[in-house]
């Protein structure tokens, strides 16, 4: 088996990783700082340790040195750093992590090659989980706000046993700030290019001598990064995001705590990103629009028995989702032979989740006390309504889509000695779907599925950590809910992956070093590919269908590394590097093409994060550069993104009370596409000829922020 044919990859990696002259620049100054700190450590008595990082996604919490996965966490410093008001704005800092947009804001996501790309009609059901304060928004990636959170989590790789069907690809998990035993309260405002301005607070505190809280509000406000020509404005990509969040702690008793997390968000966005001459200049007399007004509501509850803790954990969400575009990106008379057409989606999305765990402690091990142990039960209940308004319809369409899941799950750590440990895990689960519309189109699938995981870890020592795993994901079959489609292509079956991967992870020089490595070697079997049918209209111009099916097999394959190192109690230097080389081993598409051995979409074959962190008495500083190669949009089409570096940077003054700070992201001002079409004309100038549009990235933004704090 070959893990790592990437010799050519590397070949493009190493010059594209010094294409530019600022980037040569940047690169120039780390080095220097670096140098000019050597004498530094020589000379100095203790250096500053690197602290633990604690993972709270899986079932009990553990430092990433003890989880046998390839996971990745990003902390309120890198959330800080990037000034971040979204997940989008730090992804790129996470090897092997992609997105797509054609939205507003990053709603769905890839882990090494696997996710999906957008929804329209039909039901989706998502690769990549997403929680959010122990709430599953998978799917709704619209909504994860960075105000106030401690870190997120991005588990790389199938969760079968954690999470279940919707982490074929892995999870990403939110984790918001806890409430505090003590006072404090923070501001902050900040004021950016492009007329953005943010402005929050946060208060955390004790209400009494068993309850705290934390209560956090946010909003943000752009006019975003496109102007209209035809109607003259430059807010029609706007942002209008506001964020609310309540948080309570109690401790009724020494062996019971109960946490509960109320949330609010509305992201009121405009949307019109595509322009018939690929600028950052539409002719739109319709702008669309991307909305999500979402309240979540979760409660996690542990008590502590004498060999076990039991924890519950509810959670339920209510989304109004509205997504909305001028399907024409021009205007009525652009052309004699010109349309115009609206498409508009509206969801109705409610969701109610109940998990409980029994979880042993140190008295409750079995078998000669060498065996931890975790067993559970999982249900989750999801509602969604669907309203189509559609300039090509005769009248609306309505859809219900709901579904039941349950599962039951049981993990096993097991130390075979001082320092071999093997962890079993296995999860069952059931689904029932049903699905009705308004042309009389049903839908109602059981699913009986399954996955779990082995992993192997052998502790060198302390410091030093080596595992090997075999996972199976899963992912719940589905239909496609056009009757025009044939029959043959109406339903589609599920889809599983079997990934072998391999990992160390270390804690070297006292702690302040932190390397982490992962080989991993993945087979999709079932694979559901998004194609689509180009019809023509009668007036010359055309509409897509869009369709699931099983059309594959693939195989993605790759290596994931991360580097954290305390040069100096100055000097902090970072890095991580995804290789990926994800590719179809059969595939045949829609048109009859034969697309085995051709690159996957939204899987570039690199990604990288570089950068520096420098503090000189009150003064800091961080600089990064974060990488990534080309890759294609679709699999239905060839039109792929540039390779890109994009630049990102903040200096600062901090006192105990205040911190005043510059920053800014992508410096070199890059040009770069998130998101592509490369299938259909729609340019009624050029007879609609088929030709690639783009929706283009955050261009350069600086902008300048103030926080103030209060503390007991």
């Amino acid at each position: 088996m070959q893990l790592l044919p990437f010799h050519n990859t590397l070949s493009r990696l190493v010059p594209g990783l010094f294409y530019s002259y600022t980037e040569r620049l940047m690169y120039k100054f780390v080095l220097f700082s670096i140098l000019i700190s050597i004498p530094a450590i020589g000379l100095a008595q203790t250096l500053e340790a690197i602290p633990e990082i604690v993972v709270t996604a899986d079932f009990r919490e553990a430092t990433t040195l003890e989880t046998a996965s390839s996971i990745s966490v990003l902390t309120e410093e890198v959330i800080e750093a990037r000034q971040a008001r979204h997940l989008e704005d730090i992804i790129n800092s996470v090897p092997n992590l992609n997105f797509a947009s054609g939205t507003s804001r990053a709603r769905f996501f890839q882990i090494r090659g696997i996710g999906e790309r957008s929804q329209f009609a039909s039901p989706l059901n998502p690769s990549v989980g997403l929680l959010i304060d122990n709430v599953d928004f998978s799917g709704a990636g619209t909504i994860a706000s960075m105000i106030d959170v401690e870190q997120v989590e991005v588990l790389r790789g199938p969760q079968g046993t954690r999470y279940g069907a919707n982490a074929l690809a892995g999870l990403i998990n939110i984790k918001t700030k806890d409430p505090a035993d003590s006072f404090e309260a923070k501001f902050n405002a900040s004021a950016a290019e492009y007329d953005t301005r943010t402005a929050g607070i946060m208060l955390t505190g004790p209400l009494s001598e068993t309850v705290s809280y934390r209560f956090t509000g946010e909003r943000h406000v752009s006019d975003g990064y496109y102007e209209n020509a035809f109607l003259d404005v430059e807010d029609n990509n706007e942002r209008d995001e506001l964020t609310l969040r309540g948080k309570l702690h109690f401790e009724p008793r020494d062996d019971w705590t109960v946490d509960v997390t109320l949330s609010k968000v509305d992201i009121d966005n405009g949307y019109d990103s595509f322009s018939l001459d690929n600028t950052r200049t539409t002719l739109s007399d319709e702008p669309g629009h991307d909305r999500q007004d979402s309240v979540s509501l979760a409660v996690d509850s542990v008590w502590q028995f004498d060999n076990f803790d039991l924890q519950a954990i509810a959670s339920l969400a209510d989304s109004d989702i509205e997504y909305g575009f001028d399907e024409d990106w021009s205007f009525v008379g652009i052309h004699p032979n010109g349309y115009s057409s609206f498409d508009n989606y509206i969801r109705d999305r409610k969701t109610r989740s109940f998990e409980v765990r029994a979880i042993s402690n140190d008295a409750g091990r079995l078998f000669n006390d060498s065996t931890d142990w975790v067993v559970g039960f999982y249900s989750l209940l999801s509602e969604e309504d669907l309203q189509r308004q559609y300039t090509f319809l005769p009248s609306d369409f309505f859809s219900d889509y709901d579904f039941e899941t349950y599962a039951l799950f049981f993990q096993l750590d097991t130390r075979l000695t001082e320092s071999l440990e093997l962890t079993t895990g296995l999860r069952g689960e059931r689904r029932l779907t049903e699905y009705s519309d308004s042309e009389s189109v049903t839908f109602d699938p059981e699913e009986s599925l399954w996955g779990g995981k082995v992993a192997l870890k052998y502790y060198a020592n302390d410091q030093i950590m080596t595992y090997a795993s075999l996972a199976r994901g899963y992912k719940a079959g589905g239909f496609n809910i056009d009757g025009s489609l044939d029959p043959d292509l109406r339903e589609y079956d599920s889809e599983y992956l079997w990934e072998l991967e391999v990992g160390t992870k270390a804690s070297l020089l006292n702690d302040t070093l932190r390397l982490r490595a992962a080989l991993f070697y993945d087979r999709r079997r079932n694979q559901q590919v998004k194609s689509s049918i180009v019809r023509p209209r009668e007036d010359g111009s055309t509409e897509f269908i869009d369709f699931v099916g099983n059309a594959a097999e693939g195989t993605n394959r790759g290596l994931e590394v991360e580097a954290n190192w305390h040069a100096t109690n100055r000097l902090k230097v970072f890095g991580s590097l995804g290789l990926l080389d994800a590719t179809f081993d059969n595939f045949i598409n829609e048109f009859g093409d034969d697309l085995s051995g051709r690159e996957q979409a939204q899987a570039p074959d690199y990604m990288y994060s570089m950068g520096m962190d420098y503090n000189y008495g009150n003064w800091f500083g961080r600089f990064s550069v974060d990488g990534k190669d080309s890759y294609f949009f679709s699999d239905r089409h060839d039109v792929q993104t540039d390779s890109r570096a994009l630049i990102n940077g903040r200096i600062g003054y901090r006192t105990d009370s205040w911190t005043l700070s510059l920053w800014g992201r992508n410096l070199a001002d890059k040009d770069y596409a998130v998101r592509g079409f490369g299938s259909f004309g729609n340019d009624p100038r050029k007879g609609y000829v088929t030709e690639p549009y783009f929706q283009w990235g955050e261009p350069r933004v600086v902008g300048v922020s103030f926080e103030y704090t209060l503390a007991d």
